[in-house]
């Protein structure tokens, strides 16, 4: 039996859009693309933003093109899904830098503590 994740629901939602991708002819680009825009169709929830983020950038997203896609999809999926999706864009992007600042705190509290150990080591030698 495999290691337990702690992470499995995201392990598999993370194997599921590789498996996505791979399995599409469509450049890394274009594919976020299709896939923010059905995010939006759907009312997808910050979270689901939030799992894309990553690739989105990876692939070259910008901003910008998210305005774009948005404004490209708001005719066929209707204002309010498109103001909706501009919300959960911006929540998902604040639980990634939520997250981000998260882990960085607690890297920089292991390293301090650490060099804490470190210091009493070097204080107790005669």
């Amino acid at each position: 039996m495999p290691d337990a994740s702690d992470t499995p629901v995201m392990d598999t939602l993370a194997l599921m859009i590789a498996a996505s991708l791979e399995n599409s002819d469509l450049p890394p680009r274009e594919f976020m693309i299709a896939r923010i825009a059905a995010l939006a169709a759907v009312d997808a929830p910050a979270a689901s933003y939030a799992l894309n983020v990553g690739a989105a950038a990876d692939s070259g997203i910008t901003l910008d093109d998210v305005e774009d896609i948005l404004t490209a999809v708001a005719p066929i999926v209707g204002a309010p899904r498109v103001v909706a999706a501009a919300a959960g864009i911006a929540q998902g992007l604040g639980l990634v830098i939520a997250l981000a600042e998260a882990e960085l705190e607690a890297e920089l509290a292991e390293a301090e503590a650490e060099s804490a150990e470190d210091g009493e080591e070097t204080t107790t030698m005669p």
